[in-house]
């Protein structure tokens, strides 16, 4: 298994400035990066874990082979069995994982017809496994398009979804688009819709505005009513200006407008993004996070709150120095908050008024990237929030599904999918620092084979969005911190101003600013790390993608530090960018 040119490119240019037996290491023939490059080719990514609502059942989604397969197991990851709607296992991908009120029925999305030229529409059909019986699962629903975020009535009556009638492409503003076609912007437009699915009659409606674009949605506590945030279409370009809709759950019913950051009263969410709608138990409220946000799916932000009947919308976290990712109402007057704090992932609990959410308690923190496959940080919950689930991984161990009660200490792994890996990469460690009145906070990868009395080189990366962060996490094939690490480099990772983990202030620290203060955020991170770490500073390379890619070429320009930059998929002109992608 060779490295793709781009692969080769990267490693050869960043290696080029530092030694000659560095360049060597770059070359085809050196064995260390075929054999590393085939090393991270054996995780298994773990997609999805969710945790049945009486807390003993646990359900998770691996990809093999380019499809996703479930397994069903007990809480504790003991007695796993493969679920499928094929006859045979391996036949259809599967995804979406949704347990039943009843924690006895799971419902899941196959398809079982792939077309690998992305040019006919995605079969994605609705399934409906009875966990406790030894029967096949009974289709709900035959859809054409493409399904996702299956989500239950607490009744257990009825299925919501997001859907794409005739999709032939993932919804997505990274997704790859289709062709263009007739009038841009107005021929072949695909519209993402909340549906749902009457479990007992399979009957099919698509609820929200067939001119709207649905974004995410959550059912009310009765079932009666739907939150969503949504956009005019074209969907893939307009995520950043969506504003939060409340209306029945009824085929054209009337949809009102709760909250829009573009004429928000609220100065601190105005222009801004929001994210992960969330009724409260009692349905009078909905929360949600706002923010600055690069991308859908990179959620972080304050904590918002409106009237479910509309009213007045109030910031309940300003000033709090850590970003919300993830929440979830336990009571009225509580919540549960997955977040990041220097670059760490905490879960912790909040107590909710009219005016406020306030940090009581961290459940736990670890320096690991968390998540249950539903959003940024997401825990799958029992009913009652007594138990959890989610996968975890970090730089010295590869993705597993950690489950059990939901304590003070976060619950052990019960999957041993990729126990066998060890990585071939350095330590890590946490390095913060301060700079023009920020607190700042990195991760540094030491070589693999650590000699302390050597001097080493070092490859700066910087992340992209920039609203995001960098946390630990078992690498990908060919990309990120730790193939560098293992081939001799220090490999430093920043989390300079407009990241995550600090609070909105630092994240919007960097709005309209762009390369300056975080250029200087992790040029000061470097000097914090030559201080500690024997540093090579004549060896200094830098790289990226997408904002990390921008970066890489703008540093250049303001500094003649690093010997060696490699960008990728970085923006060089603003106006060819807006005109030729899908995020605008």
């Amino acid at each position: 298994m060779s490295p793709s040119p781009f692969r080769r490119i990267a490693l050869l240019a960043l290696a080029s400035m530092l030694s000659t037996a560095a360049l060597a290491a770059a070359d085809d023939a050196d064995p260390r990066i075929a054999a590393l490059l085939a090393d991270l080719a054996k995780a298994q990514p773990i997609e999805a874990t969710a945790i049945s609502p009486d807390g003993k059942q646990l359900a998770w989604v691996i990809q093999h082979e380019g499809k996703g397969v479930i397994t069903l197991a007990a809480a504790d990851g003991t007695h796993p069995r493969t679920l499928t709607a094929a006859a045979k296992p391996g036949t259809c991908s599967e995804s979406g994982i949704a347990w039943a009120p009843d924690s006895r029925h799971l419902a899941f999305i196959s398809n079982c017809r792939i077309d690998l030229t992305s040019t006919q529409p995605m079969h994605n059909d609705i399934y409906l496994a009875d966990t406790s019986a030894d029967t096949a699962p009974v289709r709900l629903a035959e859809l054409s398009g493409y399904v996702r975020a299956l989500q239950w009535t607490a009744d257990g009556k009825s299925i919501g979804f997001l859907f794409v009638r005739g999709a032939t492409r993932h919804a997505s503003a990274v997704a790859a688009a289709k062709p263009l076609t007739g009038e841009v912007g107005v021929s072949g437009v695909e519209v993402q819709r909340v549906a749902s699915i009457d479990v007992a009659s399979g009957t099919l409606q698509e609820l929200t505005p067939a001119g709207m674009y649905a974004y995410e949605f959550n059912w009310s506590p009765d079932g009666s009513r739907i939150a969503y945030t949504a956009a005019q279409p074209p969907g893939d370009n307009n995520w950043w200006v969506a504003k939060l809709y409340v209306q029945p759950a009824q085929p054209d019913a009337k949809a009102s407008v709760l909250v829009d950051p573009a004429t928000a009263a609220s100065g601190s969410l105005r222009g801004l993004q929001i994210a992960l709608p969330r009724w409260s138990p009692d349905g009078a409220r909905i929360a949600f996070i706002g923010g600055l946000m690069s991308d859908q799916g990179s959620t972080g932000g304050d904590i918002y709150a409106v009237p479910a009947n509309g009213g007045g919308l109030v910031d309940l976290t300003p000033g709090i120095l850590v970003t919300p990712r993830w929440l979830t109402w336990t009571a009225p007057n509580a919540m549960l908050v997955g977040q990041i704090r220097n670059g760490q992932s905490e879960v912790a609990d909040y107590a909710v008024n009219a005016n406020a959410a306030t940090q009581r308690h961290v459940r736990f923190s670890v320096p690991a990237s968390i998540g249950d496959g539903s959003a940024a940080m997401g825990l799958s919950l029992s009913h009652g929030a007594s138990h959890v689930a989610y996968v975890q991984s970090t730089f010295a161990k590869a993705p597993e599904v950690h489950a059990g009660k939901l304590g003070n200490q976060p619950p052990p792994a019960v999957t041993t999918i990729n126990a066998a890996l060890r990585p071939a990469w350095g330590k890590a460690e946490s390095v913060e620092w301060d700079n023009e009145g920020f607190h700042v906070q990195g991760w540094l990868l030491y070589p693999a084979d650590y000699d302390p009395a050597k001097t080493y080189p070092m490859v700066v990366m910087v992340h992209g969005g920039p609203a995001s962060a960098v946390q630990p996490r078992w690498p990908g094939v060919g990309y990120g911190g730790a193939p560098l690490s293992a081939l001799g480099y220090f490999v430093f990772m920043p989390n300079p101003r407009g990241s995550y983990g600090q609070g909105e202030k630092f994240v919007q620290a960097n709005r309209r600013d762009f390369g300056y203060g975080d250029l200087r955020d992790t040029l000061a991170g470097i000097d914090a790390v030559e201080k500690k770490y024997p540093v090579d500073d004549n060896r200094l390379g830098l790289t990226g993608w997408s904002y990390g890619g921008f970066m890489s070429m703008f540093a250049p320009t303001q500094t003649q530090r690093f010997r060696a930059v490699v960008a990728g998929a970085g923006i060089s002109n603003w106006q060819s960018y807006y005109g030729q992608n899908l995020i605008d």
